[in-house]
């Protein structure tokens, strides 16, 4: 019987596209297509420009692991279920300290009450789970118009961007 795959909506940097990549669970990688397949199959197959590893959560991303990923057309972090937070981690430490600058995606169990934080983290794409709204989804991602804290979005935290913003008025002349 040929293998299934099942279509996910995905959203790449806040818009709906199709998913030309198809994850591939097996052991071994597809002759042909591009696939997201196990970090342990992407490293045996070499630079194929078809294939991306798919990075499990507990992932112990090393200096060397974090070389070889720079070469990868993208990296997909799997969320075995929502409350797995070290996909966060994962991305967030790809894009601040490695300076990842393709796709992460994030895939398996993804909420879009999460959509926000993790885009703050580094993601900039998602792969819906099958009973999520799409539209909810993209609205979800302009949750809150300012983030408290630094993120891969704006490494400035809010209250430095308010103290910026008080002393630039501050010195405008005074209208009369």
């Amino acid at each position: 019987m040929p293998e299934q795959t099942v279509t996910r909506p995905l959203i790449v940097n806040r818009r709906l596209v199709e998913d030309n990549w198809a994850r591939h669970d097996e052991e071994t990688a597809p002759a042909q297509g591009r696939a997201l397949v196990h970090l342990e199959v992407w490293q045996a197959a070499g630079r194929r420009d078809d294939l991306a590893p798919l990075l499990p959560s507990d992932t112990e991303l090393t200096p060397a692991l974090a070389e070889e990923l720079m070469a990868a057309p993208l990296i997909g972090i799997d969320f075995p279920k929502f409350t797995d937070g070290r996909g966060y981690s994962l991305a967030r430490l790809l894009r601040e300290r490695h300076g990842y600058r393709g796709q992460i995606r994030a895939l398996g169990d993804v909420l879009i009450d999460q959509l926000f934080y993790m885009s703050r983290c580094g993601f900039d794409a998602f792969s819906l789970r099958e009973d999520q709204v799409v539209e909810d989804a993209l609205r979800a991602l302009d949750t809150f118009s300012r983030g408290y804290q630094p993120g891969t979005d704006n490494p400035e935290p809010l209250f430095r961007r308010r103290l910026r913003e008080l002393a630039q008025r501050r010195a405008q002349p005074a209208l009369a």
